[in-house]
């Protein structure tokens, strides 16, 4: 029933985050977790969430802002080890409730339109994206706060996905061997779930590609923004409930 479940869980993971730029881990590593606890949960997602990565990358490389990517990116990339290699020494629910807020602020402006008016220059994209992979390392979700710093860029639909996703790989890049090296038998015992979950995630990723070609402009940015204020909810309620 777990296998089950986790199979369908990752095929919508793998679509929201065709669509939204983030997705997998904010979905499958709390559901996940119930089953074998968050440290073990983060290493096994890691998997799905790099395969579906790669291929959103692939389909989508050539929309790629670079201009974002290497001075938001490198940023983001650099701030999320960081908050990472902090989080592991450090953890504390203040966090979580901040990034929460965070979060669920960048939805609203997103739904209501401020966001747009935002324009991040070259020294923002530094600071933006350094601040949002320290607070997402810390945390240990990256994907929904960097999403939310990307829309003060007002990239069109398929550049924003392209761009988020480029980011991601370059932080699955780094992270991956570290989780390899130090959790070996995590990935051993839970190969099953873990191959159900690559399966499920490439299956949503395809399906939500297809999707996002569709979505008009107008529309793309309230989805994310409904996305982001999702996960900003979720989060504040995980961490009142289980601290």
């Amino acid at each position: 029933m777990i296998a089950v479940l986790l199979f369908f869980a990752s095929i919508l993971a793998g679509a929201i985050a065709a669509l939204a730029g983030f997705g997998i881990g904010s979905v499958l590593t709390p559901l996940l977790a119930l089953s074998v606890g968050t440290k073990e949960a983060v290493v096994a997602v890691s998997i799905p969430h790099l395969v579906a990565t790669v291929i959103r990358f692939w389909n989508l490389r050539h929309t790629i802002d670079r201009e974002v990517l290497k001075h938001f990116g490198i940023a983001s990339a650099a701030g999320g080890l960081l908050g990472a290699l902090l989080g592991s020494r450090f953890s504390s629910p203040i966090l979580a409730y901040i990034l929460g807020a965070l979060l669920i602020f960048a939805g609203l402006t997103g739904l209501t339109g401020i966001s747009r008016k935002m324009r991040f220059g070259r020294k923002a994209a530094w600071l933006g994206g350094a601040v949002s992979g320290v607070l997402g390392g810390l945390v240990g979700n990256q994907g929904g706060i960097r999403s939310a710093a990307l829309l003060g860029f007002n990239l069109e639909a398929k550049t924003f996905v392209a761009t988020a996703t480029a980011i991601a790989l370059v932080v699955d890049g780094a992270r991956m061997p570290v989780y390899f090296f130090t959790s070996p038998d995590t990935v051993h015992r839970l190969a099953l779930w873990i191959a159900v979950m690559v399966v499920g995630a490439a299956i949503g990723t395809i399906v939500g590609g297809r999707v996002l070609v569709r979505i008009p402009e107008i529309y793309f940015r309230r989805l994310v923004s409904l996305l982001i204020l999702a996960l900003g909810v979720v989060m504040l309620f995980r961490v009142a409930t289980h601290g």
